[in-house]
C-alpha cells in the first residue's frame, strides 16, 4: 500500500543526478520520491514540509550547502540522511564526514554516468541502505560536536596492571552506521603518547575509507592510518581495516583475508575481535560501537571469554543501538558507556585501573 512506502526527499543540485537517483529508487515499489530539491534551502523547506522518512544530500550545492542543511535538519525537523557525494576524496569528503557529526547517518558515493556498466549493483546498494536508514530512530542533533576534554592518564601510569589481568597491548574497535563521528569523540580522547596500537573494523562505502582515515586525523592527538596487509603496528596508531576486506590480527602483524560467502558487513569486526581473542587473549581492550546488526558481538564475546577487557556504547548515544546491543545481550560487555565516556574508560583499562 502506498501508506507503506518509505518517502524520500533528493537534494542535489544537478539535474542529472536528481533523474539518476530518482529513477533507480522509484523501481522499487516499496520507495517513493516524494520531491526533488536543487539546493540544500530548497531541501531543508521540502523536509519540513513534506516530512519524508529519509533524505538523500548532495554536498556542493549553491544558496546553502549540504553540511548547512543536515545541521538544521536534524535540529529542526530530525530525518534519517544519507549523504550521496561524487566527492570521495580531499577537501569534499571531509566536508562529508562532517555532516555525520552533525547527525547524517551514512556516506555513499554518488552514481555517475560513467557507472552505467555497473549501475544495476549501484542501484541496489542505494535502494538497500535507503531501506535499512529510514527505519532508524533519529532525534535531535543540535551542532556543535562535544569533544571528550583532555584525558589525562591516571596517576599510577601504565605499569600497574592488576595480577587477575593481562597487560594490555592493544585495542580493538568495531563500528558501523554511526560510527565516523562516535570514532571522532573515541579517538580524540586518547593522548599523543597512547601506549598500545587501535585496530577498527568500520562499515563504510567502497572509496571512503581514505577520507575517513584524513578527517579523524585532523581531529586526533593519535596518528590515524590505512592498515597495511602483513605490517607490525605501532602505540599510539590508530589502524583502519581496508575496504572489501577483513582485518586480522596474529599478535604481531596485521593480514588482510578475503570475506566470507554470504558476509554482509564488510569488514567484520567479528573477524577482528576473533583473531585478537585467539592471538592475545586477555591482552587486549574490546569496543563495540554504534552500528545496525550484530556484527561484533560474538567475536567480543570471544575476547570477553578471553579475558579481554569489554566496552559496549550505550543506547542513549548510539545512533543505532544494534551492534552494542547485539553483545550485551551475549554478555559480551562489561561495561556499557556514552560515547564521550568510552575514550576515558579505555585509557583507564590500558592503565591496568
Amino acid at each position: 500500500m502506498t501508506s507503506d512506502r518509505i518517502r524520500v526527499i533528493i537534494v542535489d543540485d544537478s539535474l542529472v543526478a536528481r533523474e539518476m537517483l530518482s529513477q533507480i529508487l522509484s523501481s522499487d515499489p516499496d520507495i517513493e520520491v516524494v520531491g526533488c530539491a536543487a539546493d540544500g534551502q530548497a531541501g531543508v523547506e521540502m523536509v519540513a514540509g513534506l516530512k519524508p522518512d529519509l533524505v538523500t544530500m548532495d554536498i556542493h550545492m549553491p544558496r546553502m550547502n549540504g553540511l548547512d542543511a543536515v545541521e538544521n535538519i536534524m535540529a529542526y525537523t530530525p530525518t534519517p540522511i544519507l549523504v550521496v557525494s561524487s566527492s570521495v576524496h580531499g577537501e569534499g569528503l571531509g566536508v562529508a564526514f562532517e555532516a555525520l557529526a552533525a547527525g547524517a547517518l551514512e556516506v555513499m558515493k554518488k552514481p555517475e554516468p560513467r557507472d552505467w556498466e555497473d549501475l544495476e549493483r549501484i542501484g541496489r546498494e542505494i535502494i538497500r541502505k535507503v531501506k535499512i536508514l529510514a527505519r532508524v530512530r533519529v532525534i535531535t542533533h543540535i551542532r556543535g560536536r562535544k569533544r571528550v576534554g583532555s584525558m589525562r592518564l591516571p596517576s599510577a601510569g601504565f605499569a600497574c596492571a592488576p595480577a587477575s589481568k593481562a597487560a594490555v597491548s592493544l585495542v580493538a574497535v568495531g563500528s558501523s552506521t554511526g560510527g565516523p563521528s562516535a570514532l571522532m569523540l573515541l579517538l580524540s580522547g586518547l593522548p599523543k603518547d597512547f601506549p598500545v596500537p587501535v585496530l577498527i573494523a568500520q562499515h563504510i562505502a567502497d572509496g571512503f575509507i581514505p577520507g575517513l582515515v584524513e578527517w579523524l586525523n585532523g581531529g586526533c592527538a593519535i596518528s590515524v592510518r590505512e592498515a597495511g596487509d602483513g605490517q607490525g603496528v605501532e602505540a599510539g596508531v590508530a589502524y583502519f581495516a581496508p575496504t572489501g576486506r577483513n582485518l586480522e590480527f596474529d599478535g604481531h602483524r596485521t593480514h588482510f583475508t578475503a570475506p566470507k560467502p554470504g558476509q554482509l558487513y564488510i569488514p567484520s569486526a567479528d573477524t577482528l575481535f576473533d583473531s585478537v581473542a585467539k592471538s592475545i587473549r586477555g591482552q587486549a581492550v574490546g569496543v563495540i560501537l554504534t552500528g545496525m546488526g550484530n556484527d561484533g558481538a560474538r567475536g567480543l564475546k570471544a575476547m570477553h571469554d578471553a579475558g579481554a577487557r569489554t566496552v559496549g556504547q550505550d543506547e542513549a548515544t548510539s545512533t543505532v543501538y544494534g551492534m552494542p546491543r547485539a553483545a550485551a545481550e551475549l554478555g559480551a560487555v562489561d561495561q556499557a558507556l556514552p560515547i564521550d565516556k568510552i575514550a576515558g574508560a579505555v585509557i583507564a583499562y590500558v592503565a591496568g585501573a
